[in-house]
């Protein structure tokens, strides 16, 4: 194990303009979380850093929509995304938000310093402006095409869609999220941090020292930005909602939000620190502490180039060890969207599964797209809920309680001579911390829990194999020795499930006994130590870890996104333009009436084709009616309708249509009859 060191473990701020859904936990927060609990477990010292981005061109949007203020958002998003990470288990030392004085303090300060030193270029220059808006369009108030992969859909500060930052002048074609505007140029003054003087420093401190240590994926994005050149970057906009920039001859200008965002992590640090009484310079200035950035792909170049950047620029700062960012996490195939409402929102899921915060740890963790991007499927959560963390994990847990309850009234037996199986089994055990830890400090999460579960089936084997229900008839001692070994493993499963695993971790050292009993074991006492529940200590009674999770819940969430997916395509639908114009000598052509369907079959070999007989009151024809992909032929016999009498027959499949039947459609899509308002017009009276 490594000696204990100070650890800074900072998290990507989320933007408060809505909640936090599946893509932020399997990118960003899970993984920090297990790293953080890991490392506290192994006894380091270390701090946790979350909060709030609430600054920003995507919050000023929102409360446009809305209709209230920027402060109304952020104040509503805060606390429903605190309330989440609590709910769910995320370990914040400290979560506080960019809108509090603190930060607002500590930014300035930082911009001052730099201000103070030279470190920025003041220019004017030519910015995109909405003329109708009266605006400066910064960042996410224009959009355009990427120049670099050709996206349609870039915004002005970055394309999600290739992951280059961008400036809003990049844009080809642009427009004003505004308005819809073409934008024209107007000049406005900035400062511009000179990224291109810290090329040689970027070179040298990520291309030549962290090559080997640091993920492909974040190294290669890096590398090529270094390739292509850097440029100066402005770290002001023009904006009405931010932080002022705290020098003379700025007025109306704030703080880019990508420059104040990142200082979150040392106010948000200093808040922590003050609250606790600690000093907080050493976890943020000090070369034995090791700071980590765990961030998704779309951030690496904010914290692995201009972060750095800064930090260089103001001098008294450490710089990450590591950045290590995931890439993306898609949902049934398609990309997490929440304009769309395409997304898994953790405030839903809390409500929708209580107390099974585990199980979806477990799920994003065992498909984290470390190094790819990989697919969320509802089918997949089900199946490792029910197939590994109830038929593996809990099972073993459950047999190995109900035994010793059963056996020993709750006691841990003393064990006899052990045999070779048993000396096995014990040492695999003491092995395990150390092959989880290597994976954990790799950052391989995935393969760390996949390493706890082995451990689970180890417990699973050595029960199956051993046979304490069958032995217990004739060899009780034998029995004492199985059953004692088998609550080793469950001991050691107790502590190494916690990063992993931490609501079921402190369920499982409850009903153990140790949570608050003096054998309760650290990490590092797995290796150590040869006993970790003593003989005679009294376990609780049994209780299931983990519930199978049924069809019909799944069913229910795949439901809900077939309904957004509807809903989208509604809101999306194009509407036809207008048909050529008519008079209105065309228009009293039509002879349009009421009528009944007397009677509806399928037409032979037509998908979407019915056969109807239509009283229309001049008297019974038939009328076939693409509609059979919509309505069975029982649905529609004795639905009034609205009927084109007058329309020249036509042969479909050799039967000849006399007229047809009025439709439209939902906002749904959804087929539905022209129906007549009075259900007591008779039929064949006309409509006009």
């Amino acid at each position: 194990m490594n000696k204990p060191k100070r650890y800074t473990i900072t998290s990507a701020l989320p933007y408060t303009n809505g909640p936090i859904h599946i893509g932020h936990l399997a990118g960003v927060y899970v993984p920090a979380d297990i790293y953080a609990r890991y490392l506290r477990l192994t006894g380091n010292d270390v701090v946790f850093i979350g909060g709030s981005d609430e600054h920003g061109v995507p919050i000023t949007i929102k409360a446009k929509n809305e209709g209230v203020t920027p402060q109304d958002v952020v104040d509503k998003y805060h606390k429903i995304i605190k309330d989440s990470f609590e709910a769910f288990g995320i370990s914040f030392d400290n979560y506080s938000r960019t809108s509090a004085q603190i930060h607002h303090e500590t930014a300035s300060e930082f911009f001052k310093t730099l201000y103070d030193h030279g470190d920025f270029i003041e220019e004017t220059t030519e910015q995109l402006y909405d003329e109708k808006a009266n605006q400066f369009l910064a960042d996410r108030f224009v959009t355009g095409t990427c120049p670099k992969c050709g996206n349609e859909e870039a915004y002005g500060d970055q394309c999600e869609k290739c992951g280059t930052s961008l400036n809003a002048t990049d844009l080809i074609n642009p427009k004003s999220a505004l308005t819809g505007n073409v934008p024209t140029l107007k000049q406005t003054k900035h400062w511009f941090l000179p990224l291109d003087k810290y090329e040689d420093f970027l070179k040298e401190w990520i291309l030549e020292g962290h090559k080997k240590d640091w993920k492909p994926n974040v190294y290669g994005q890096v590398k090529s930005w270094i390739d292509d050149g850097l440029r100066p970057r402005a770290v002001t906009r023009d904006l009405d909602w931010g932080i002022p920039v705290p020098v003379e001859g700025a007025e109306g200008k704030v703080l880019y939000v990508w420059f104040d965002a990142p200082i979150g992590y040392i106010s948000s640090t200093k808040e922590w620190a003050a609250r606790e009484g600690k000093d907080w310079e050493p976890y943020w200035k000090s070369d034995d502490t090791k700071l980590v950035h765990f961030i998704g792909k779309d951030n690496i170049v904010f914290h692995c180039i201009i972060f750095p950047a800064m930090l260089k620029a103001e001098g008294s700062y450490i710089l990450p060890e590591n950045v290590p960012a995931n890439e993306f996490l898609n949902l049934e195939g398609n990309k997490l969207s929440t304009s769309k409402n395409w997304a898994v929102w953790l405030p839903d899921y809390l409500k929708e599964f209580p107390g099974q915060q585990d199980v979806l740890r477990y799920a994003l963790t065992a498909n984290a797209p470390e190094t790819k991007d990989n697919d969320f499927t509802w089918k997949d959560f089900q199946a490792r809920n029910n197939n590994e963390l109830v038929a593996i994990f809990g099972n073993f847990i459950n047999r190995v309680v109900v035994l010793t309850n059963k056996y020993y009234n709750g006691l841990v037996p003393n064990p006899s001579e052990l045999s070779q199986i048993d000396e096995e089994t014990l040492a695999a055990v003491k092995a395990y911390p150390e092959v989880i830890s290597s994976s954990i400090e790799r950052y391989r999460f995935r393969e760390a829990q996949q390493e706890l579960m082995n451990l689970a089936r180890l417990g699973n084997k050595y029960l199956a194999d051993e046979e304490p229900w069958k032995v217990i008839k004739v060899d009780e001692a034998r029995t004492k020795t199985i059953m004692y070994v088998a609550l080793q493993i469950a001991s050691a499963l107790a502590t190494l499930s916690e990063p992993f695993l931490p609501f079921t971790s402190n369920k499982l050292k409850q009903i153990l006994n140790v949570s608050l009993s003096a054998v309760e074991n650290s990490w590092n006492d797995i290796a150590s130590k040869d006993i970790l529940l003593p003989t005679g200590h009294q376990i609780g009674e049994a209780e299931l870890l983990f519930s199978k999770i049924e069809d019909e819940t799944i069913q229910f969430q795949l439901d809900k996104l077939e309904a957004s997916k509807k809903a989208n395509e509604a809101a999306n639908k194009t509407l036809e333009p207008q048909k050529e114009t008519i008079t209105f000598d065309d228009f009293t052509k039509l002879d349009i009436r009421v009528g009944t369907i007397l009677e509806a079959e399928k037409m032979p070999k037509a998908k979407k084709l019915l056969v109807l007989k239509v009283d229309t009151g001049i008297d019974v024809r038939t009328i076939v009616s693409g509609i059979a992909e919509s309505f069975t032929p029982e649905e529609v016999v004795g639905k009034r309708v609205t009927v084109l009498v007058n329309l020249a027959p036509r042969a479909l499949r050799g039967v000849e249509s006399e007229g047809m039947i009025l439709m439209t459609e939902t906002a749904e899509g959804k087929l539905v009859f022209v129906n007549p308002d009075d259900a007591t017009v008779a039929n064949g009276l006309q409509i006009s």
